[in-house]
């Protein structure tokens, strides 16, 4: 009976690992015309992660570091040829011009920290 239990264990950590890493994917965060969106840098995260926002529109992005770990210190949009640091506890604002339709990724210099901005 034991080893059964463990093998089920076993089994169930394997699949919280695949949908972590491999299926899930955070829901959008919604942006309008001209809006703020906070960014919490934590935990080994950007949350939001995901947000969506409408082409030809000026968007502010504030981050907010709280993770003192030397990954979390930038952010890059390499496709925007924006890299800025992020000081911790403080609020570090971004303003984004207009842009075109598509998928822009940001991370951190080392891609352990992961977002993504889609305009549509």
């Amino acid at each position: 009976m034991n080893l059964l239990m463990i093998n089920i264990i076993g089994l169930a950590v394997i699949a919280l690992i695949i949908y972590w890493f491999w299926i899930y994917k955070p829901k959008d965060v919604q942006a309008k015309d001209q809006d703020i969106i906070k960014i919490t840098v934590e935990d080994g995260v950007y949350q939001p992660s995901r947000i969506s926002v409408p082409a030809d529109t000026e968007i502010t992005l504030e981050f907010n570091r709280k993770d003192e770990t030397p990954c979390a210190e930038m952010v890059i949009f390499p496709e925007l040829d924006i890299s800025e640091s992020l000081p911790i506890n403080k609020t570090k604002t971004i303003k984004l011009k207009k842009l075109k339709k598509g998928s822009y990724q940001f991370h951190c210099q080392m891609q352990m920290y992961k977002g993504e901005l889609h305009v549509v």
